[in-house]
């Protein structure tokens, strides 16, 4: 099954815009770039659902732990949000119950349905893409995976996308995938369950051509991958945030 965390950059009529010009709304701080198109033709090409978040990360971040000051930002990139700012405890507590929560909740119930429907332990795929350039440092990958301690999928998708050797491939670049309370952790890593994130570059999918090329390129990679006997069963690999 398919994630995509920062799918859109939508936002709730009450409120407004928290504050912002419309131009930050098209940058990276909103959402990932491109990455509901990609997402979406992935899961056509696969067969495979999909679970994607309807909320900017700028109203709260679903791919953080609950616990983490990045929850929801104040300043992201150069950019001071407005609107939570400050951020009261109630106001925290409504967006956690009406977005956060439930998108978790409907990761958790597609996860069951598929290990339901399968009869055995499903395979995440996260989809996620990342900015060129990031506090003056121009990034050469043009996609990275990020993984933990469980590398049943990390491994394969890194050595198969780097046999084109037109690509720059991260392994754990341009972040770590070791991040205590992040959608992976939550729903893979502490499940068990056979998992990877995927970083593409903006400028690669930010239209639809560029986006279909990518699901293209991956649909036969995340396929092969799906066919391995070891990716469906339950592996408690643990974690380099710490115990479990």
């Amino acid at each position: 099954m398919l994630l995509a965390d920062h799918a859109r950059r939508d936002l709730p009529q009450e409120y407004g815009s928290l504050g912002l010009p419309a131009a930050e709304f098209d940058r990276h701080i909103a959402y990932d770039i491109g990455v509901e198109m990609v997402t979406r033709e992935l899961a056509a090409l696969l067969g495979a659902p999909a679970v994607l978040a309807n909320f900017s990360r700028l109203l709260i971040d679903p791919n953080r732990g609950e616990d983490d000051p990045t929850l929801i930002r104040q300043l992201y990139d150069g950019t001071v949000v407005p609107g939570n700012y400050p951020m009261a405890w109630e106001e925290r507590e409504k967006r956690l119950d009406r977005f956060y929560r439930p998108y978790h909740d409907a990761v958790g119930a597609m996860i069951a349905s598929v290990a339901q429907a399968s009869m055995h332990a499903p395979f995440i795929f996260s989809v996620h893409s990342f900015t060129p350039a990031m506090q003056g440092f121009v990034r050469p990958w043009h996609v990275g995976i990020l993984w933990d301690r469980d590398d049943r999928v990390a491994r394969p998708l890194i050595d198969m996308l780097a046999a084109d050797k037109g690509l720059v491939v991260g392994d754990n670049e341009p972040y770590d995938g070791a991040l205590r309370g992040d959608t992976m952790f939550r729903h893979a890593i502490v499940n068990g369950f056979a998992h990877a994130l995927i970083e593409i570059r903006q400028d690669l999918i930010a239209d639809s051509k560029g986006a279909l090329a990518w699901a293209e390129r991956l649909a036969p990679i995340v396929d092969a991958i799906d066919r391995r006997a070891d990716i469906h069963q339950v592996k408690m690999f643990g974690s380099r945030t710490g115990p479990l």
